[in-house]
């Protein structure tokens, strides 16, 4: 969770520099003011709220700024930055000076696949013992795998020694970079898409079922008319038959109750 940063009375009776936010988001600069004078501003400007936020600036930096929306982008941003830095981890691949082709084909292939994801790799070379004395070709094979990724790497300054092993920080080249965030982008958009589909099938599915089942008691209530229908004519058949019965069937009854 974010702290809170000082804000309104909280911040100290000084003069600041004070900025506010335009459409275009970026921020747009009021000048050097005291925070009384910038407090009367933020109420000026709509109820708003005055935001330390660089307090090591000579004068100190405030944002005038609605602090529920302050708090929501800054969160926003913590979220990505968190997320994007899954992908800007350290990898590591591990090599003896003295490896054979096949290894470090293979070494060559984990780093390749590191640096696409868009990670950073640190190639390290391990000595044991008296091996340190070959460093010359620890530096050799760090230059020779450097220089075999180079369409896809940049080196991180030299190779350096860390105790008795030597290593090598490789970073994406910006292009390499700029289509791990686009392939990502794109299947960020594929699963929201996805996600949207679903919710529309599943909406789709209920109004269905609803409509069926609007369809069924429509369907029982007009039986049931019927069957009303049906009990009406056999209660009339049953008094016309009573009346015959009692009267005779001469047509008297027809004259008296027709």
């Amino acid at each position: 969770k974010i702290p809170a940063p000082p804000m309104n009375d909280e911040i100290d009776p000084i003069e600041l520099r004070v900025t506010v936010p335009n459409p275009p988001g970026k921020d747009e600069p009021l000048g050097v003011m005291h925070r009384d004078d910038a407090l009367a501003k933020a109420k000026e400007l709509g109820g708003l709220d005055l935001i330390l936020v660089n307090p090591n600036s000579d004068p100190p930096v405030c944002k005038i700024v609605d602090y529920s929306k302050y708090r929501y982008q800054q969160e926003k941003k913590a979220k990505e930055v968190k997320k994007n830095s899954k992908a800007t981890e350290i990898k590591e691949v591990k090599m003896s000076y003295k490896i054979d082709v096949h290894d470090y084909d293979v070494r060559k292939k984990n780093a390749l696949k590191f640096l696409n994801q868009g990670n950073r790799v640190k190639c390290t070379v391990m000595f044991r013992g008296r091996e340190v004395q070959h460093d010359q070709l620890g530096f050799e094979l760090l230059d020779k795998i450097a220089d075999d990724l180079g369409d896809v790497c940049v080196r991180e300054g030299r190779a350096k020694r860390e105790g008795r092993n030597l290593s090598l920080i490789i970073s994406p080249r910006p292009e390499v970079l700029k289509r791990v965030n686009e392939n990502r982008r794109a299947e960020e958009k594929a699963k929201k898409k996805l996600k949207a589909e679903k919710k529309e099938q599943k909406a789709a599915t209920a109004a269905a079922a609803a409509a069926a089942a609007a369809g069924t008691n429509g369907a029982v209530a007009a039986a049931e008319d019927e069957d009303d229908d049906d009990d009406e004519l056999d209660l009339e058949s049953d008094i016309e038959s009573s009346l015959d019965d009692l009267f005779g069937n001469d047509g008297l009854s027809d004259d008296l109750f027709g």
